[in-house]
């Protein structure tokens, strides 16, 4: 797995900076458990959990993850053959490969058929988890440098490192 931390109103990187409230962004003022899904450059639909309490529009992009149930579907929806880093490592890739788009924002991921996160029961120690700047957010000032991004070493389902 790989993620990108988003701290709403202070996070010049955040869609919420500066208390933004907009049709797009007012899912991220929401209870956490929500999707939020937007469309990026027109192209690609990218998935975040809503993760704080109610108006604290706190968000996590969900950049990369490992299959491992459905990969058949994920190559059907993608065009390939065989499965790759590439099927599901970018936020774009993997919202394709699972078939997410926007009719999936403003789901509560917490009690759906449909999408939800899953605990699986594996445990990554402290020492297998990297942390970095996120990617594509350099308009942001001193806040493109935090350290948000968040994944495991060595795994080969992550976006390369940068």
């Amino acid at each position: 797995m790989e993620t990108e931390a988003y701290r709403g109103v202070t996070d010049r990187a955040s869609h919420a900076f500066n208390n933004r409230r907009t049709p797009r962004t007012e899912v991220m003022f929401a209870e956490g458990g929500l999707s939020y899904v937007y469309l990026c450059y027109g192209i690609h639909h990218l998935f975040n959990v809503i993760t704080n309490r109610n108006e604290i529009p706190h968000a996590v992009l969900i950049r990369a993850i490992e299959p491992f149930d459905g990969i058949d579907i994920m190559l059907s929806r993608t065009k390939k053959k065989i499965a790759r880093r590439d099927l599901t490592a970018g936020p774009g890739a993997l919202t394709k490969a699972l078939g997410i788009s926007l009719l999936h924002n403003k789901i509560d991921i917490t009690n759906n058929k449909k999408i939800w996160i899953e605990d699986r029961g594996i445990n990554i120690s402290n020492q297998k988890i990297l942390s970095s700047p996120r990617v594509g957010v350099e308009s942001a000032g001193a806040d493109a440098a935090l350290p948000y991004r968040f994944r495991i070493k060595g795994n080969n389902w992550t976006s390369p490192a940068k």
